[in-house]
């Protein structure tokens, strides 16, 4: 995170996976950075127990997310800000 340039904005997300996923994107986040979260890079929802769906870990996200009182991105400010086409 240091090494980001200082005189422009960057955009950037953090990910990390299994029991790192929610510490790391955590941390990320109150960096700066978007966040990912899902089965793709961890199954579980906390020790020893799988999460039940890949929304499961992306809704407990969301409320760590509104707790901390910061904004959550739509879909489509999300498209937006990963520079993808508008979905038609």
């Amino acid at each position: 995170i240091n090494l980001l340039p200082k005189d422009r904005y960057v955009n950037w997300s953090t990910m990390a996976i299994a029991a790192n996923q929610l510490p790391g994107v955590t941390y990320g986040m109150l960096k700066g950075g978007n966040v990912r979260v899902g089965m793709e890079d961890n199954i579980y929802y906390s020790h020893g127990r799988l999460a039940k769906s890949n929304a499961e870990l992306v809704e407990r996200m969301v409320r760590i997310i509104r707790e901390l009182e910061m904004e959550i991105a739509t879909p489509e400010e999300a498209r937006e800000i990963l520079k993808l086409k508008p979905l038609k």
